[in-house]
């Protein structure tokens, strides 16, 4: 369980990377649409048609951070009760509590822009914590495990 954890804890940190590299690819194919000519109103907004290439991103980013992202967070806290990382049960707690502020803040940025800023500062928490949480499931050797690797039995002094 500990190795399901720390690959779970890992995926979570890959998919933060990936939202970052979803939404930066959005944004910049928008502005270079904007750049070549391109107008955003009401119709482009509401239309099936795709204005650009990179418009795809926006999509990636919203589907992964309101679906992916949550599933692999609460599976990696379930996980957690299970794995005997130290720490790991409220390191994946941590983790689930920044995925639904990540998703609250996505969902009310929309109406209140400031709260972007915030978006992207918590993002950076949540991969911090996820790879803590990873780091903190590798398998240490003790002194008991090193003494029985080398073939030495350990000496009082």
């Amino acid at each position: 369980m500990r190795t399901v954890y720390r690959v779970l804890a890992w995926i979570v940190a890959v998919e933060v990377l990936v939202q970052a590299a979803a939404i930066s690819y959005a944004i910049f194919g928008f502005g270079k649409w904007i750049l070549e000519g391109g107008v955003l109103d009401k119709s482009v907004m509401e239309s099936q048609v795709s204005a650009f290439p990179e418009e795809v991103g926006f999509m990636v980013h919203g589907l992964n951070g309101m679906m992916v992202v949550p599933v692999l967070a609460v599976l990696l806290l379930i996980v957690s009760f299970f794995a005997k990382v130290p720490r790991g049960v409220a390191l994946a707690g941590g983790v689930v509590g920044l995925t639904a502020l990540q998703v609250l803040l996505g969902m009310f940025g929309h109406g209140i822009p400031a709260l972007g800023l915030l978006h992207g500062v918590n993002a950076l928490a949540l991969f911090t914590v996820a790879v803590i949480a990873a780091r903190r499931a590798i398998p240490t050797a003790g002194p008991a495990d090193v003494t029985a690797a080398s073939g030495r039995h350990a000496t009082a002094v």
